[in-house]
This record gives C-alpha cells, structure tokens and sequence, in this order.
C-alpha cells in the first residue's frame, strides 16, 4: 500500500463556503442570526486574509497556489465553450464554466471541450455547469482551490514525499484501563468511572454516520442495523439510550433537574434522508425533537489522474463523478452551524465523537471522560492495545527536530509508523515491547475533546477544516493514471493539527486504552468477506455477526465481574462456528443503557447467581436489581423508569432461544443475510413491569407489588 500523503496546506474561506445543512426543528431564531453573523465574519475573514495559507509540515510545501481565489469577472476566452453554448447557462453556472477555463493548465480540458452546438444536449450541460458551481460553493476556497491542493497532493504521493521527515516518534502520554483487572493500570477503572461521573452532565455528543452499509452487504443506513437479535435494537436507538442513561445517572450524580446532553449526527446525501427517517419513525427513540441535531456534510470532486483531472461519469460526460470527503468535516460543520458557541453558552465542557457500528464503545466513555478531567487533557483517542505491524492507526508522539512548537500527538497510520521508527533509534521498525504489543497504542477513533480548546481551535483561521491527504491507487509504476477515481479526504481525528497551531506546546492531547473485548468490535465487513478473512487467520472479522457476539461476550465478562457464575468466551477455542463466523456459544446477554451504564451500577444491581451456557437473558430497568438468579433458558425483564424491582431467587427455565444457520441460497432480507443466521426464539420467560410502585420477584417468578 502507498503512503497516504497528508495534506500540508490549509485554505481558506470563501462566503459560500458550506460543507452542508444543519436542520432541526427546533433551531431558534437566535441561533440563527449567529451562524449568520458566523457567515459574514468568514466572508470578510476571506477578503481579508484570501492570500495567506497555511503550511503545516514545511514552509515549503503545499498550499494554495494563488490561482485558487477567483474572481468571476476574470477575463477568460469563450472559444473553447461557444457564446451560445455559455447563454445557455445560469449566471453561477456560467461563472463555474468560466473560472475552470481560466486557471486550467489542460488538466480539464475534457470538461469543457468538444460541447455540440447549441440545441444539442442542452439539458446535459445546464446539468454540468450547476454540479460545477455546486461544488464550487460546498468547499471552503472553491473548486478552483481544490484542484490546487489536489494538483500538490498527488504530486507528493507520486514523488513519495515523507511527510515526517522533520519528526521522530516517541509514545506519548496517556492511560490505561482494565474493567476486571487482569492488567494492572496506573490508574484503577474506578477511579476513572467516579471522576468521569463529576463531568457527564456537561457533554455533548456527536455521532458520525455519513457511510451506507454496502461494505456489509446492506443497502440502507449502518444506523438502522440491529446490534443484536435479542432485543433486536438499532445501533442509533442503543446509542440515544445511551445518552438518555447517562442523563438519569447524571441527575442523581448532580442533584440537577432536567439534565439535557444533546446529540449531533453528521450525516451524508447518501443517509441523510433514510436517518431523519428513522428518528421519525420511532419518535426519536424518546428524545426531545431539539435535542437531536442533524448536519450533512456533501461530496467532492473525484479525480481521474495525476494531473487532478477531473472524473466524469462513466456514462455521461455531463456529470462529475463525486465522492465523500471524509469525517474531517464535522469540526467544520459544528462550527459554521454555530453549535460550538451555543454549546458554550450553555456551560458544555466536552464534546464526545462516536463513529457509527460500534456498540462497544459507549463502556468507555464515562471513564475517558474521567481520564480527560483528572489529567487535563484537552483532546482524548479512545484507543485499545495494538499488535505491531498491525494494520491500524497508531496514537503517537511526533517531536519536531528542530522547533517544539510544531510537535503534536496525532494518529499516524500503520503505513507510515513503520517507514517512521526504521529511521530512528534502534531502527528495529514497528514492534512489539515486553507486553506482546506495539508501545503504541491503537486508534479506536472514538474522541473526548475538552471544549474551551476546541471552541478556540475552531475559531482559529482555519475555521475547523483539518489538513487533507489523498490516496490514489496507481494502474502502473508511471505514477500517472488510477485504476479508479480518487479524492481529497480527511479525517477527524487529524484535529490536532489544528491544536497545534492555535494552541502551540500547550496542547494537552493522550490518549485512553482499554481491553479490545470492552470498548472495539465494529461491523464494517460482509459475511463473505468476514469468511475470508477467518479463513486466512484473522481473529476479528468485523462482521454483524462478530459484532453482536462480542457484545454478549462484553456482558459475559461484566456478570462474572459482578460475582455471577457465568460461562465467559474467553479465547478463539472456546467459540463456534456459525454461518461461517467463530461466535460465542453462550450465554447470550444484554444488559441494557436503562440498567447500567457503569461498572458501578452493575456491581451494586447483581448479586450472585448463575446463568448456564444455552441461556439468554435481557435485563432493562434503572431500578432493577437481580440477585441469586438461576437461568437455564431465556429470560427478558423490563421495567419502567418508575419500577423499583428486586428480582430475588427467580428459578427459570425453558427451552431458550437457539441461532440457525440460514440454508445456502436462502431467500431471505439483507439483514438477515449479512449475519448468516437467525435467532429461533422457542419458548422463554417475560417480566414487564410498567405501574409506577415497589415490587419484588421470588422464585417462581410471580410478581408482587409492595406499593
């Protein structure tokens, strides 16, 4: 794999500068005259600072050359697209057809070039000139900025420019974590957990769904997938579950009444309307309609060629062919919405970045938040153990040679660590120390970020758009042509580069580690691929399949913790094999946001007990308590926010629920599909307790009102 050359340059603004639409209902008027006020501050911002560029890693690279600010009155030739051909054209379309000809060195002649007359294909060329200034407008410079920095970028991948060559890599500062102690932390899980309880009603939350479901073989949005085929709950109604957890927890942490911590999800034009659909369908999953925000970033132009050709569509020449820019935009999007001052305004003090098929990952919030408080991070990765050489990012220490200034703690992607530590101290590359693993640690891509930082981050000159890198792959060693269209993209987790520039040596970035069965186990792969990679020795696949057995296992792991005699998959030989997938046997356990969200809950809400391997057992209710339990088979008990119930000695059995494996060729939906079995529920025991009132369950399960 090529280096991904990192973008080293940041432009600037342009007053149509707009990476997408922020929509809520219940946005007011008041919020409304900031981000306009925040539109015309950028706009003079633009007018008077349109020259200057960043220049991150050399004063000699990158950069918008000054070609990229244009003027629409810049005299351009009209040979090449006909009079007639230009008043067919609206007047922005006009201008995007005029400023391409003007700045181009031939790159885009394809574009432009060989129109038929005018009444030939009229309607196909309206169509290009619109998408054209379309993507003018959505890209913080114009498109001509963009074709600039995309022009410096591949020429940098294609030379093999080393981006780190001013920079040595040390292992920075962070924490590490261990639920149930088998590892032995500096600081202990607790701690972390009740220091983090002190800052949970301040946080915001922001979740990063731009992606459909394709890499899985599912055609609607990642969000709408169910986690697990006991409750059958979406990741996005699991993660508002969450939120609604964490607010209940922290009014009793904090003695404060109608505590709100609100939810942004950045979306993209491919899941934007299936997600607003989904909230609308199920009310929100019980959130208020103005705690919930949606922004959508949109898509950039995609390039053909070395030269930063412009990608037309296969079958028709009057469309540029697009694709996603990356999660990079969300920091721009909170901040030209105006989220970031309302937020402040509010007395928020960190905001918390979820990515989107990860169900795992909320354990970890509460004690990173924790971590973040007790050291003062400012910026805090998410992170779990790494295997050296193993293909993931890494969270690392970049110190400038010559100036201490420049030097951050960032991602570095595995692609680029190893070439790094081969040329310093012992040169031995990326590998293992005395523990097994690489020193440094693995990006889960999940972010706890401090809010005064940020908010003076993003108010910076560069407004929240993170650096920029391109990936191309090439047909042949010329380094010339693709095998398929690439783009500039850019990701979230590259803030620092901006801490770095506002904030200088002040910074306060670490990091978070926690055991890979805890907080990491995402579904991004298909069935088919997932078989594959089992197949060739891979132990995480990243299939729904994987995904929801993991879960269970997490809950396994958690109950045993707890004092419960439970059969915990520990390793690969205790899995089985199903629809192609290594899974647990069993039991298969949920434990619900509305029943606990901390170690300390569960401590303090199971007592004893014991669970046999077939079972399966859902336990939902923020006053439920389950001592001595004896399940051999399903139980599922509910109870409503107002229920105090104490399930005492409760004996169940029955014949359970059992997965089957879907016959070859089945005919079946996608969702079933992509797991390669389904969940035959045979018979099991339901408790559903919604009165408000104190109740107790004994043994024979029959439920008992005190009052």
């Amino acid at each position: 794999m090529k280096l991904a050359t990192a973008a080293t340059a940041l432009l600037l603004w342009s007053s149509a500068s707009a990476f997408g639409i922020a929509e809520s209902g219940k946005i007011n008027s008041s919020m409304n005259s900031g981000i306009f006020h925040k539109q015309q501050q950028q706009k003079a911002f633009l007018m008077k600072k349109q020259s200057n560029s960043l220049n991150f890693w050399k004063n000699t690279r990158g950069g918008a050359s000054s070609s990229s600010s244009l003027d629409a009155s810049t005299a351009v030739s009209s040979s090449t697209v006909s009079t007639a051909n230009l008043d067919l054209l609206s007047e922005r379309g006009r201008t995007s057809i005029e400023n391409l000809m003007a700045n181009d060195d031939g790159s885009q002649a394809h574009v432009y070039s060989d129109w038929p007359e005018a009444g030939v294909q009229d309607e196909g060329k309206i169509r290009l000139a619109e998408q054209l200034a379309d993507l003018d407008e959505s890209y913080p410079g114009g498109l001509a900025a963009y074709l600039s920095k995309a022009k410096t970028l591949l020429k940098e991948s294609a030379d093999g420019v080393n981006p780190f060559s001013d920079f040595e890599a040390s292992v920075p500062e962070g924490e590490s974590l261990s639920y149930d102690g088998y590892s032995t932390p500096s600081m202990p899980f607790m701690d972390a957990e009740q220091e983090g309880l002190k800052g949970i009603a301040d946080v915001v939350f922001v979740l990063v769904a731009g992606g459909l479901g394709e890499r899985l073989g599912y055609s609607g949005i990642k969000l709408s997938l169910e986690t697990n085929l006991c409750t059958n709950k979406s990741y996005l109604e699991v993660y508002v579950k969450y939120i609604q957890a964490m607010q209940h927890l922290a009014e009793l942490k904090t003695g404060r009444t109608n505590v709100k911590i609100p939810l942004v999800i950045m979306t993209s034009g491919d899941t934007d309307p299936m997600t607003r659909e989904l909230l609308k369908k199920h009310e929100n999953y019980g959130m208020d309609d103005d705690q919930i925000q949606i922004v959508m970033q949109d898509k950039v132009a995609a390039l053909k060629d070395g030269a930063a050709g412009l990608a037309l569509d296969d079958d028709d020449r009057w469309e540029v062919q697009t694709k996603p820019h990356g999660h990079g935009d969300v920091h721009h999007l909170l901040y030209r919405e105006g989220f970031v001052d309302k937020w402040e305004e509010q007395g928020k003090k960190h905001v918390i970045f979820l990515q989107d098929t990860n169900a795992l990952v909320i354990n970890s919030v509460v004690p990173t938040l924790g971590v973040s408080l007790a050291k003062g991070f400012h910026m805090n990765s998410i992170c779990i153990p790494r295997l050296a050489g193993e293909a993931a990012g890494a969270i690392t220490r970049l110190e400038h040679k010559t100036d201490p200034e420049k030097s951050l703690v960032i991602n570095v992607e595995y692609n680029q660590l190893d070439p790094l530590l081969s040329t310093q101290g012992d040169c031995k590359g990326d590998v293992a120390d005395d523990t097994g693993y690489s020193p440094y640690p693995g990006n889960a891509n999940n972010l706890v970020i401090e809010m005064g930082a940020y908010a003076q981050t993003l108010r910076g000159e560069d407004q929240g758009v993170v650096l920029e890198f391109v990936n191309p792959k090439y047909k042949d060693a010329t380094r010339t042509d693709f095998k398929k269209p690439t783009r500039l993209e850019c990701m979230m987790q590259d803030i620092p580069k901006l801490f770095q520039k506002e904030m200088g040596s002040t910074a306060n970035i670490g990091f978070t580690t926690f055991d890979r069965w805890f907080t990491f186990s995402p579904a991004k792969n298909s069935l088919e691929s997932g078989i594959e990679a089992v197949a060739g020795g891979n132990t995480a696949p990243g299939t729904m399949s994987s995904a929801e057995s993991d879960k269970y296992i997490q809950n396994q792991r958690k109950l045993k913790f707890a004092g419960m005699d439970v059969d915990v998959t520990h390793d690969e030989s205790d899995l089985v094999t199903v629809g192609g997938i290594p899974v647990t046997p069993g039991p298969r356990i949920i434990l619900c946001p509305g029943f606990a969200i901390t170690q300390e809950e569960v401590m303090n809400k199971i007592e004893g007990g014991k669970i046999t391997k077939r079972s399966s057992l859902v336990l939902e209710g923020q006053h439920l308590k389950v001592k001595n339990l004896d399940l051999d088979g399903a139980l599922v008990i509910r109870a409503g926010p107002e229920c105090d119930v104490t399930v005492d000695g409760l004996s169940v059995q029955n014949k359970g629920w059992d997965l089957e494996e879907l016959p070859e060729d089945a005919d079946v939906a996608e969702t079933v599909a992509i797991r390669g079995y389904t969940m035959t529920k045979h018979e099991s025991t339901e408790i559903l307790i919604t009165e408000p009132g104190k109740y107790v369950v004994g043994e024979d399960g029959v439920v008992e009102k005190l009052e």
